[in-house]
């Protein structure tokens, strides 16, 4: 005789919370999630899910290139927030703890406040500046080898890919324009890599040139813009996508004005 079974248990109600602050949670998830590096969908669904954890009824979120609109209805009473975002570099590490957040307000484990506390805790996750640049210099040195640079010409690599993203950091660190960062950047790559073999280090100057520079492929704007479209978000994918041609352009720009202050149009 098999024993009667348990009850499952019932999850409480969650507690009452004012329109206001559902909104302001919603509106600052997907402003934190915008600055981060994001897909719209995916900020878009955050925010939904978030607000109907909350209580809301329903919650509308217009997602722009330089802010945020989002509604949220509750209790038949509308609230309307407009936040503006700023570029906070793509750090995936405060996504996916924005994610886990979300979660545990939908499993019940958190209420507003404690869901504000921790959105308002989580810190980026940032490597050591000489770490990143080390394993930079390395990634693009192995792109080189893998295009036919001799060792010689993969040691140039190193050092001025590590070099210009070394550089890259600091201009960022500084609040600087990712335009003006890249441009930077691809100078400087340029310039050392190309005085490395005007000096006669390694044989093979044309793939040391051209991978020196592989850091600055604007790959992760490239993809959310794609993404972006894809999923009905025109606004917000054509304004990544646009970002990403304007870093590219800055790169060019950089490499070309190296190349032609070191005289480096010769070397083959």
């Amino acid at each position: 005789m098999s024993l009667p079974r348990a009850p499952e248990p019932t999850r409480p109600p969650p507690a009452e919370v004012e329109p206001k602050e559902v909104a302001r949670l919603c509106v600052q998830t997907a402003v934190v999630l915008v600055q981060h590096g994001a897909e719209s969908a995916l900020v878009e669904t955050l925010a939904r899910r978030l607000g109907h954890s909350l209580g809301a009824e329903t919650v509308e979120a217009g997602i722009f290139a330089n802010c945020i609109v989002l509604t949220t209805r509750l209790k038949s009473a509308e609230v309307t927030f407009l936040r503006r975002t700023v570029d906070r570099g793509i750090n995936m590490h405060v996504v996916v703890e924005v994610q886990r957040a979300v979660l545990s307000v939908e499993r019940g484990e958190l209420g507003a406040a404690g869901y504000r506390e921790r959105l308002d805790g989580i810190v980026p996750l940032r490597y050591p500046r000489w770490l990143v640049s080390l394993a930079i210099g390395l990634s693009c040195a192995s792109f080189a080898r893998l295009a036919g640079a001799d060792l010689t010409g993969c040691g140039v690599v190193v050092v001025a890919s590590a070099v210009a993203q070394y550089l890259r950091l600091q201009v960022a660190r500084l609040h600087f324009s990712p335009v003006v960062g890249f441009f930077l950047t691809a100078f400087v790559a340029t310039s050392v890599a190309g005085l490395g073999e005007v000096y006669g280090v390694g044989k093979t100057p044309t793939i040391a040139l051209a991978s020196c520079v592989l850091l600055l492929v604007p790959g992760f704007p490239l993809i959310n813009g794609v993404s972006d479209l894809v999923k009905g978000y025109m606004n917000m994918g054509i304004s990544r996508l646009a970002f990403a041609l304007l870093l590219a352009a800055a790169s060019t720009a950089g490499m070309l004005l190296a190349v032609s202050v070191w005289g480096l149009w010769g070397l083959s």
